[in-house]
């Protein structure tokens, strides 16, 4: 019996807000993507405007919806593909650092500190999420929503947040809880993943806008 070839998996990470462009932690805020967001975006599009997909995953938040929506404008063979949105990819809550300026923060809690809360693990936040919680709401989701689809041979597309597709990558490509502290998804990068039955890498491929 021939095995079923798995789907391609593609993330990307919304690109440039309104408050990106401010220095601000943004979390749970909707905010837009800022002019050169959507540009940017659209060179996302560009990027992988050979692919074919079946399905597309965003949050429910706006900026990953708009980047969706710019990206879409140059796939012109992508069209009516059903998509979901899904607050389990949301970005990650910053509690009370919600739109403070990253950079006067990092003079106030110091290099070490800064640098626990913006890519820790378990560093808690004030009133919210860190990013084992983050990883404890968007790794099932993977699991039991993108996963099905892409064991059926689908080719599935996310787009979402910086922390909710970093905790996924550490699932994916089995990174330890130290080194996830290495992990940055940059404005513009599209990871595209081959995949085993259980959901972990078999292959990575980067395209950078």
């Amino acid at each position: 019996m021939e095995t079923q070839k798995m789907g391609k998996l593609v993330m990307v990470r919304h690109h440039e807000s309104e408050w990106n462009m401010l220095g601000k932690w943004t979390g749970v805020v909707d905010v837009h993507l800022s002019p050169n967001g959507f540009i940017g975006a659209k060179k996302m599009g560009e990027l992988i405007s050979n692919l074919q997909f079946d399905y597309i995953f965003t949050s429910s938040q706006i900026r990953s919806q708009e980047t969706l929506d710019s990206m879409l404008s140059s796939m012109s063979s992508n069209t009516n593909i059903p998509t979901e949105h899904a607050k389990e990819i949301n970005e990650r809550d910053y509690g009370d650092y919600t739109g403070k300026n990253k950079w006067e923060m990092q003079k106030i809690l110091g290099e070490e500190e800064f640098l626990k809360i913006r890519r820790g693990w378990d560093t808690p936040i004030p009133n919210g999420e860190s990013l084992k919680m983050v990883f404890e709401r968007s790794v099932p989701f993977f699991l039991n929503k993108i996963l099905p689809l892409l064991r059926d041979g689908k080719n599935v597309l996310v787009v979402a947040h910086g922390n909710s597709i970093r905790s996924i990558m550490k699932y994916i490509e089995n990174i330890s809880d130290e080194d996830v502290a290495k992990l940055e998804m940059v404005f513009g990068s599209i990871l595209i993943y081959d995949l085993d039955s259980d959901g972990h890498m078999s292959n990575k491929e980067i395209r950078q806008a």
